[in-house]
């Protein structure tokens, strides 16, 4: 005997199908890409190295206390391999690469120097990513000698979505003998922070613990039939940007809830009753 759900699923069914055959639609057929496999982690990064320039090392070594105050994501490095004897398995090995702003103390009671540096995280999982053995040609590749260029290998494709980090703590020690990323540096980082990072004989190393929150999907394209209703024509028309600097703030809504902070019992579950940490 069908269940509630199954009994809704029919139902809605039903309807697609009846505004489906309403609205005169039609079946198409488009290349798109399907989700084979996903995984969302929830991720606490600690004891990360931090690595600085030339310039900025003798500040750290000079330091008796750091704090941490932003970290972003610079860019987030993908490799994907076929699991050996397990078909259709996929690793997906990712490299992060962290920017991190501390404020740097000379002394106890002295003013903070802020400083930028670059850290290090890598993560791997495995994901079921489907098999393919054909070869792909495709006409808005590179043309070469007259011919259309392939694809090497048929690999599905591995993506990560990765939330803005949360610094959660930064610490200043001894530099340990063996501190050293677990990857090598790409050279594009290296230009963007001006210079190469100092790996070797160093007073002191600030070492952070990261947050991190992650989904990681494996897609394929494949051939997908779906029911097509007319063609997007907008309908909205373009507004033309004025130079008149009153007229753009007079486009903006009033900020209300900026000077009305909420109650408590406005913020809804996440507060937890508690002391907004997550604590009761």
């Amino acid at each position: 005997m069908p269940d509630n759900n199954d009994v809704m699923n029919i139902n809605e069914c039903e309807e697609n199908s009846e505004a489906f055959e309403r609205f005169g639609g039609e079946s198409v057929c488009i290349d798109a890409s399907r989700i084979y496999d996903s995984c969302a982690d929830k991720d606490c990064l600690d004891n990360l190295p931090v690595f600085f320039q030339q310039c900025v090392q003798p500040i750290i070594d000079n330091a008796c206390n750091v704090r941490l105050k932003d970290v972003d994501v610079i860019t987030v490095y993908i490799g994907l391999e076929p699991v050996p004897f397990h078909r259709g398995f996929y690793t997906v090995e990712m490299t992060f690469f962290f920017e991190v702003k501390l404020d740097v103390y000379p002394t106890p009671a002295s003013c903070p120097e802020t400083v930028c540096g670059m850290t290090v995280s890598t993560k791997k999982v495995v994901l079921y990513g489907s098999e393919g053995s054909v070869q792909i040609f495709s006409s808005d590749r590179n043309c070469e000698h007259g011919h259309f260029s392939k694809e090497s290998r048929n690999l599905p494709k591995a993506s990560v979505q990765v939330a803005a980090p949360i610094g959660l703590a930064a610490e200043l020690r001894e530099c340990p003998p063996l501190c050293v990323p677990c990857c090598q540096i790409p050279e594009s980082i290296c230009k963007k922070f001006g210079g190469e990072f100092v790996m070797t004989d160093r007073g002191k190393t600030v070492f952070v613990t990261i947050g991190l929150f992650t989904i990681v999907q494996i897609e394929r394209n494949v051939q997908m039939l779906i029911p097509a209703y007319d063609f997007c024509v907008p309908e909205k028309e373009c507004i033309e940007s004025s130079n008149d600097p009153c007229e753009m703030f007079s486009r903006i809504d009033f900020p209300t809830e900026e000077f009305f902070p909420p109650n408590i019992s406005d913020l809804g579950d996440d507060n937890n009753g508690g002391c907004g940490c997550g604590c009761k």
